[in-house]
Parts: C-alpha cells; structure tokens; sequence
C-alpha cells in the first residue's frame, strides 16, 4: 500500500477495512483505492491539500477549510478511515466523533463556546448574524446544562448532539 501505482493486495483490503471498523466493504475499498490514486497525482502515497480540493464537492463546502486540515497527509488507510464517518453504516457515535474533531480544529480535546460559533460562522455565512449565532448557540448550550463559559469533552460533545437524531450521510461515489 505505500505505491499508490500497486494494486491492493487481500491481506491489505482486510487491514484497511479492520482499520476503518469493516463499515466498507471489500468491493467497496477496492473503488475507493481507485479513487485515492486518482486523487493521487503525483503517486506520492499520500494525498495533498491541493488534490484533495480537486473534489468540487469539498473545495465548495462551507468548512473545508476545517476539512482540509484532517486530511493534510492522509495515506489510503487514514483517507477510508476519514470516509468512514460518512457511511451509512457508520454508528451515530462514530458520526459525532468525526464532527468533534472538526469542531475541535486546535486538537485540545475541548471544544469551547468559541470553537463551535466559528463553525457556525462558516455554516450559516450571511444568513445569520454574529448576535442571531450566539443566541442560539448560548440556547442550545443551556438546554443541555451548558454554558457559554463551558469547554465541551468528547463526552459533552456526544450528549448535546446524540439525542437530536443525528444524519450525516454522504454519497461516498464507489464506482
């Protein structure tokens, strides 16, 4: 798997899909293998901030910025575990630990009042004002026994978000 030119051998498929908690399938790694080299320009191995953008999906996404800065350097076994949070299979935790981590761009393990208004910010652009953001994020937050002053652990996180039906479904194209 270190040449993105060799093709993927059995023992590699398993090893990927035990890395990304078997939420793809073989099949289903093999095309996105395919994908990844093409990502792959330069066949380096890895994937660059610049080809990683060559996606029109993620480089018009309000928070690929974010994004971008969980994928930096991504190998084929770290890209299908990033997909991973977006299949369908994937658990409601396994989703809320993925949008922690965007959340969460300092790498701290908390994510304060701040953290979450600047996503926000990147979300809702012209459409909501800073003082209409703040309003709602300072609801939300009290409603789960937050408050603006508070940093939220993965634990937190999870307990403000698990109990709203949460759906992050992507089409990942699996040719």
């Amino acid at each position: 798997m270190g040449s993105t030119s060799s093709m993927l051998t059995q023992y590699d498929i398993e090893e990927v899909q035990e890395h990304c908690h078997n939420l793809f399938s073989q099949q289903e790694i093999v095309s996105l293998y395919k994908r990844f080299c093409q990502l792959d320009r330069n066949a380096k191995g890895f994937i660059s901030s610049d080809e990683f953008l060559s996606i029109p999906e993620l480089a018009t996404n309000p928070i690929s910025q974010r994004l971008l800065k969980m994928v930096e350097g991504l190998n084929f076994k770290d890209f299908v575990a990033f997909l991973s949070a977006f299949s369908a299979r994937a658990t409601t935790q396994q989703k809320i630990e993925f949008i922690f981590k965007v959340y969460d761009s300092d790498r701290n393990g908390k994510v304060s009042f701040n953290d979450i208004l600047e996503v926000l910010r990147d979300l809702s652009g012209s459409f909501m004002s800073d003082e209409q953001r703040e309003k709602v994020l300072t609801q939300v937050l009290q409603e789960s026994g937050y408050s603006r002053g508070s940093y939220l652990t993965l634990d937190d996180f999870s307990k403000v978000l698990g109990g709203h039906g949460l759906k992050m479904e992507v089409e990942v194209p699996i040719d």
